[in-house]
């Protein structure tokens, strides 16, 4: 209860009691109109108040999700709830909002193409009247990267500067480019960002059609910054099948709701320990499925963190994570006050949130303050770190934190830490969104190791575009 208060009031104070209305309204439309709806997305999912209205489906108290993460009072932002819906029923959802607050009230967002490195090369040899195979062998030489850009290229390729530096027509050509590189080459519809505005949204931006849609003539960033409502409108296909799949039980006379699929059912956890997740939501891929036969997952908190770790940055950590699950006695922390923060993830940092709980925990910061020291972090911002070292060690009695030391911890061992955190946060995830998407994970799992075949074919629905059984 305390809790919800003080979300509540961060709601009121900061001014975003229509914004969670207007969510909550148009998610029960969805719900009442029978068009699935996922568990949840991103750090809108540490929500009390978005879990009571039913705007997300994962308890944030019973897996210590941090209302901070996605409201910070001290850091006035707009909020971000992201909704999945039904891949084939997400246009009714929007349909409806329009309807709800006027056609000229509600628009969907810009987004520009750009001009990426093979594709400018292609584009300006094309202008310039180069052969397709004289344009296609420079293109190639761009390493298939992501983001690369022909700068890089050329210093990674020898051959390709080579060409640069000895063949006039392609210095011409990458020239060329590399005046180009980068700029808008297109006009595209966001995939999910949906604009609605308290008077006519021509008052506030200029509009335009893309393709008979109705779209913003700025994109996501500007209309951000403008202080525009922006709510973000999902199609994720799982959720057609699961919805698909209930729907064949449902004529077999097996009527259930997703929310009826438990998250403790020990013969999932068996499939999934198997590695037997073909068709299973994030856990299909070859890597994954290595991880989690080693892993063996016993519990929910394991596919969060299953989900979390295995990412480029996290996956450094999957050996000592597994060696800690399956050898607690091997697990050493730097003080005893880390236990009670990482006992979930095997003494191993995982998730944006445990970073947020050491600092405060350990040195006495506010969970607002934490989540700022937590960005700095991510974002590399080398001076803010390197004050909020020596606040984290040793406190500042203007700022009104203690510090590690005063709490308790050795001098050395919060050095060790802090230089953890600060290695780690860059890559660390978000466990709300790991703990929705581990929901939908464990609900496609429930299904295939109960109804397979049913799943099965829901999937191949899907697949081949039908909505019928």
């Amino acid at each position: 209860r305390e809790r919800l208060d003080f979300e509540i009031d961060t709601i009121v104070s900061m001014g975003y009691v229509d914004y969670f209305l207007i969510v909550w309204d148009f998610v029960k439309y969805a719900k009442d109109h029978g068009i699935a709806v996922g568990p949840g997305r991103g750090s809108g999912v540490s929500s009390i108040v978005a879990y009571c209205l039913n705007i997300t489906q994962v308890d944030p108290i019973k897996y210590n999700l941090l209302f901070e993460r996605f409201l910070n009072p001290e850091r006035i932002s707009m909020p971000d709830i992201d909704i999945d819906f039904c891949y084939e029923r997400r246009q009714e959802v929007i349909d409806y909002v329009a309807r709800k607050y006027g056609s000229d009230h509600v628009s969907q967002i810009i987004t520009f193409g750009t001009m990426a490195a093979r594709g400018v090369v292609r584009d300006v040899g094309r202008v310039l009247g180069y052969t397709y195979q004289e344009t296609d062998r420079i293109a190639k030489m761009i390493p298939r990267e992501l983001d690369i850009t022909l700068d890089r290229a050329m210093r990674v390729n020898p051959d390709l500067k080579n060409s640069y530096d000895t063949d006039p027509r392609i210095r011409r050509l990458i020239d060329t480019a590399l005046l180009l590189e980068g700029m808008p080459r297109h006009a595209g519809t966001h995939a999910a960002g949906v604009l609605i505005t308290r008077r006519p949204a021509t008052d506030y931006v200029p509009l335009q059609t893309n393709d008979d849609i109705i779209t913003t003539q700025y994109p996501m960033g500007i209309i951000e910054k403008l202080g525009l409502l922006k709510m973000d409108f999902l199609g994720l296909r799982t959720l057609t099948v699961i919805q698909q799949t209930l729907e064949i039980l449902a004529g077999q006379g097996i009527h259930m709701d997703v929310e009826d699929i438990p998250m403790d059912d020990p013969e999932v956890y068996r499939m999934i320990s198997a590695g037997d997740t073909d068709g299973v939501f994030q856990l299909e891929s070859g890597g994954m499925r290595a991880f989690l036969t080693s892993m063996k997952p016993e519990n929910f908190e394991d596919i969060i963190a299953a989900i979390s770790l295995y990412r480029p940055g996290p996956m450094d950590s999957i050996p000592r994570y597994i060696q800690g699950k399956h050898r607690p006695d091997t697990i050493v922390y730097h003080t005893p006050k880390l236990a009670p923060i990482l006992d979930v993830t095997y003494g191993c940092m995982v998730y944006q949130e445990q970073v947020m709980q050491i600092v405060r925990d350990l040195a006495g910061y506010s969970y607002a303050r934490s989540d700022l020291v937590r960005r700095a972090m991510s974002k590399k911002k080398h001076d803010v770190m390197e004050k909020e070292r020596q606040v984290f060690i040793w406190g500042s009695q203007q700022e009104g934190v203690p510090g590690a030391v005063k709490n308790g911890v050795d001098p050395d061992a919060a050095s060790r830490i802090f230089d953890e955190m600060a290695s780690f946060a860059s890559y660390a995830f978000n466990k709300s969104h790991a703990a929705a998407y581990a929901g939908n994970a464990v609900q496609t799992a429930w299904l295939k190791a109960h109804y397979p075949a049913e799943f099965m074919a829901a999937m191949m629905n899907s697949f081949l575009g039908s909505s019928t059984a």
